[in-house]
């Protein structure tokens, strides 16, 4: 695979182990990842890589001085190029909490959840070849 097409998503999640899953999903779509477990760190992540960032995948409750609807909001605002999925179990968004382009996927999710919905909400121009290639199959609720 030409690694120099390939784009880039950032992954945000305090927990390793599903910080390590969301970003083993978004490989599997065709990403490169950049991680961070805080919403803080993200920013400093977003300041050196923005440019080839083309998705922010990230968690709601997190440590630090910004949670992921903040980030989210922060990410609209100035990086506005950059697609936005937002995930949480336990917080359900309300009107106003995340920008008009960022989506929300409630944990836990599947592979196949995260694809299907990178599948409908991706612009084509941003779908890495994997999703784009991809087979798709109905996802049932609560795969």
């Amino acid at each position: 695979m030409n690694t120099s097409t390939v784009p880039f998503a950032l992954t945000v999640d305090d927990v390793p182990i599903i910080l390590m899953d969301m970003t083993l999903i978004l490989e599997d779509a065709g990403f490169r990842c950049h991680e961070a477990m805080d919403g803080d760190t993200a920013i400093v992540l977003l300041e050196e890589q923005a440019d080839n960032t083309i998705l922010l995948f990230s968690d709601v409750e997190m440590p630090g001085s910004i949670n992921g609807f903040a980030l989210a909001r922060h990410v609209a605002q100035h990086r506005p190029w950059i697609e936005i999925v937002i995930a949480s179990g336990n917080i359900r968004p309300d009107p106003g909490d995340m920008p008009e382009k960022a989506t929300f996927i409630p944990k836990p999710f599947s592979a196949a959840i995260v694809h299907e919905h990178l599948r409908r909400t991706l612009p084509d121009g941003k779908k890495p070849a994997p999703l784009k290639n991809a087979v798709t199959t109905p996802v049932q609720p609560g795969a």
